[in-house]
Parts: C-alpha cells; structure tokens; sequence
C-alpha cells in the first residue's frame, strides 16, 4: 500500500483527513515525497511552492518542509512516521536483535508529547494497526515486524545508535543550543550514517522559519527550486497548508509585528535576525582554565542573574582586571528545581572567598534577590544597564580581545548563539535564541563589564609621596580639573583603604622616601 491508499482507507486514516479539501496540499506533499502521479492541478500547486517543473520520478532522499505555523507539520510527521513503520519491511536489513527505528526528533518535551499523542492515536483506534503494538513506553512503540517508532527531544548525543529508516524533524529551525552552537547540523551528522544501510530511506524536516542560517535555510538556499534534485524543498504558508486558519488572525498578527509573523505564517525567513559573535572572536578569547582561584591584593567583581527557582538557572560570573583586560575568573550555575535562599547562600559564600561583598544583578529580578543576599551580609544593586546592552558593549571587547573567557562549554555555547534582531522601533535587542537560555553569558558579560567599568571611574594616577609626623602619608592625585596636584596628608588606614580602591591595590603605587 502507499501513502495514498492509507489516507483514503476507511479503516486506517481515512477518518482524521475526512475533510479532504483542507488537507489538499499536504496530499501533494506526500505525492511529491514519494513520486506519485500528479493531475495537472497538483502540478500546478507543486510548482508553486517548490518552484520546479517537473515532481520527482522517485521518492526523494531528503525532504524540506519549510511551512507556516499551524499548518499541520506535526500530524503529518506522526502520520508518516506510523506508515513508513507499519506499512514497510526492513528484517531482511538488520542484525540479530536489531530493529529498524522511525526516529522523531522534536525541539523539546512538550513539542515531543504532541507528536507522541498522534501517534498513540493513531496506534490505539486503528485495530489492523493496534494488533502490530507488542511494547508501548512513554516515548516509543514497538512493532511485531521488528521496526520501533521513537521520540526524542533535540540532542546530538541521543539520535546515535539507532539503525534508522525514516528521520522526522519538527521545527528544526527552533531546536536549542544547549549542548551544541548548532545542534540542527551537529544531529544530522549523527543521523546520516544510520540510514546508510538501508534502501530509500527517508529524512524529513519540517519547520517554520527563523533566522537566515542553520540547516533548514542551507538546505533551502542550496535546493529549493532545483530540477532533478532528490532533495525536494517546499516552502507555504499557513493558510496554504491550513485553509481552516482564519485569515482575520492572520492579518492581526501581521498588524502586531509584521517581521514575525511573516516568518511565522507567511514561511519567509528572517532578515532582521543575525548571528552576534562570531566563532572565530569568541575562539580567541578562551584560555585553557575552567576557573581561577582567588589572589590577593586583587580586586574582584561579581555579577548574578537570579532565577526563582522554578524555569531558569541561577548563575554567578566573578572577574578581575589584569592590566587593560577583564579577566573571567569564575562561574557558578544552578539549574532548576532549586531554593533561591540556599543558592543565595552558596553564592554568597563563593563571593566571600573572593573577598566581594558587594555585587550586580539583573535588574528584571525585582527585589527578592537584595533581601535574601543581604541575609548573607552581601549587598545587592540593580544593573544599570539592560541585559541587550551589556551584550552590546560586551562585542567590540571580544573583537578587540580586551577580555579573557574560561574554557566553559555552556558559557561558550550560550554566547555563540545569541542573536541581534530589529526591533520595530528600529533598534537592535541582542538575545537568546527561541527556546535557549542565556543565563551564563549574561553573569559572565555583566562581570567583565564591571572590570572595565570601575576602571574608567578611576583614570587618576595617585602615589604615596611621603611620610609626616606620626607616620601619616602624604598622598597626591591628579584630578582631572583643574590639571594640578593636590596634596592630602591621610593616616596609614585612609591609605591602606586608598590603595584598595584601585583595581591593582598596593601594585599601583610607588613609595618616596
């Protein structure tokens, strides 16, 4: 049976594509997948959306669907997946105790579970298809002709082993980058090989666009519209793919912020979208420390980006200044669920061996962070600057290599992939990309900012001139109005306590006898 005797069969899909008319173009889709005939209608439609004349005259290696949101791209991923799993014969290509896998890669859990629902749903209703289910567990089925439907959430690490016919990847244009810079193109590596053994097998990803890079734009910019390529790429929008979304919901998205929702409903990637910091700047900055310890006679600053616990990780970044770089000397992150008392607890101490006992935090936070660091004897301010300007003051110090950044993985992995877009008003936010965190990059820039920061406030050269009566010093600076110098006698705590508001301490001064 192919694909389309399954969807118009009474006893298997028939019932949930029972509107054929809504699911026209998606009918065309699965046509084009699998090399199927065309009435000249369908051609017509094919051309539209691939910008080829001619469909394929067998079934594709590779498939693109690059489809506005709400379209439909996950119940077709599922539908698909249980096809090619039960309506296909792989034994003859496996080892003993080897099973052919249907693998479904989704951006996260939720994203997974929905999928998963389809599948279950189908699996359940359909009793020809029910009777092959011999395992069922909270992200797979097994079937009795050795082939096993999976779900797995977005990681390079998970996808390996498996011996796969069919890879399905739902909005791979929003997969996070939490254990790779680019984990679209980084599990696709992974999963090629897999697939090696097996004849036709098929790898299928379905996305709305974002921004103009990572695998869906590549393989859009290298395929689509190409004859005679066994990689069909297919760009719609929504309502092309979903006719039942009102075009009135639409139009007021595209009124609220019409750079967004041309990507999100009209399929077009982003232009207002850009990689920040290039590989090679950041590269450049690393040092082969994972942290510092702490010296004396230095002066150290620390930045925290609280969490309440409950969705995002609570970091701390630690920095120094070494001549005219910042210094990141060292990161602390807590990954939720957590107590935000014990971790302000935890921070506190770490911020004492350093000798800190005032630090910066984001200023989104409101005022629970002051209150329970206070409790730990450590003074907290609200950042003067928003989380998009730091990153911004933070770029021409990596191009400049006026920094020095450990060698953290999830550090660096956070600031290759923050993002500069435009907003309506013109201006550029520089953040994390959809479904990323930030939280390291954030404590990490505010601290070295800091370093740099203190430094200009303090641009005056002093030097303990000499000693008086009593073992007072005399102490003269150079003030910036007028240019002269004045002369202070201070007592040898004063000067102690002068030395240390000086980046370098006691290094910065020169005894005259």
């Amino acid at each position: 049976m192919n694909i389309l005797d399954v969807i118009k069969d009474d006893k298997l899909f028939a019932f949930w594509l029972k509107d054929q008319v809504t699911w026209q173009t998606w009918i065309i889709v699965l046509k084009a997948l699998f090399a199927l005939d065309m009435n000249p209608t369908e051609l017509d439609t094919f051309r539209k959306f691939t910008h080829r004349k001619n469909p394929p005259s067998r079934q594709v290696k590779e498939g693109w669907l690059v489809c506005g949101r709400r379209g439909g791209k996950s119940f077709i991923l599922a539908l698909l997946g249980v096809f090619i799993a039960a309506f296909h014969e792989y034994r003859q290509y496996l080892q003993p105790g080897e099973r052919a896998t249907v693998l479904i890669v989704a951006h996260d859990q939720r994203q997974a579970r929905v999928i998963f629902r389809f599948i279950s749903g189908f699996l359940h209703h359909i009793p020809m298809l029910r009777e092959m289910v011999e395992r069922e567990t909270a992200s797979s089925f097994d079937l009795c002709n050795e082939t096993t439907i999976e779900i797995s959430t977005a990681s390079y690490r998970s996808v390996r082993g498996y011996a796969i016919i069919a890879f399905l990847a739902d909005e791979i244009a929003f997969w996070p980058s939490e254990d790779s810079a680019d984990p679209d193109i980084e599990i696709l590596r992974a999963i090629r090989p897999a697939m090696a053994q097996f004849p036709n097998p098929l790898l299928l990803c379905a996305s709305s666009p974002y921004a103009r890079k990572g695998a869906l734009y590549e393989a859009y910019t290298r395929h689509f519209g190409k004859e005679d390529d066994n990689v069909l790429v297919w760009q719609a929008d929504t309502r092309s793919m979903n006719p039942t979304v009102p075009q009135s919901f639409i139009d007021a998205e595209m009124e609220k912020d019409p750079l967004s929702a041309a990507a999100e409903y009209l399929a077009q990637f982003r232009s207002d979208v850009e990689t920040f910091i290039s590989v090679e700047a950041l590269q450049a900055c690393v040092v082969p420390l994972t942290e510092r310890a702490p010296r004396q006679g230095v002066r150290y600053h620390g930045f925290v980006d609280p969490s309440g616990g409950a969705s995002d990780s609570m970091t701390l970044g630690i920095s120094h200044l070494e001549g005219d770089k910042a210094v990141l000397d060292c990161l602390r992150e807590v990954t939720p669920p957590f107590s935000p008392q014990n971790v302000a607890a935890e921070f506190a101490s770490t911020l004492k061996r350093y000798g800190i006992y005032k630090i910066v935090g984001d200023r989104y936070a409101g005022e629970w962070p002051r209150e329970q660091f206070r409790n730990f004897n450590v003074s907290y301010e609200a950042s003067a600057d928003a989380k998009s300007n730091i990153y911004r003051d933070l770029l021409p110090l990596l191009n400049s290599q006026q920094i020095e950044l450990l060698n953290h993985k999830r550090l660096l992995l956070q600031l290759q992939s923050l993002e500069r877009r435009t907003t309506r008003a013109g201006r550029d936010a520089i953040d994390h990309p959809p479904g990323s965190h930030d939280d390291l990059a954030n404590c990490a820039a505010g601290s070295l900012l800091m370093c740099l920061a203190s430094k200009k406030r303090e641009v005056h050269v002093g030097i303990i001139a000499g000693t008086g009566a009593g073992g007072r010093i005399v102490w003269r600076d150079k003030e910036p109005r007028p240019r002269s110098w004045q002369r202070r006698i201070l007592t040898p705590e004063q000067a102690r306590q002068k030395s240390e508001a000086f980046e370098n301490g006691p290094k910065a001064f020169r005894i005259l006898n």
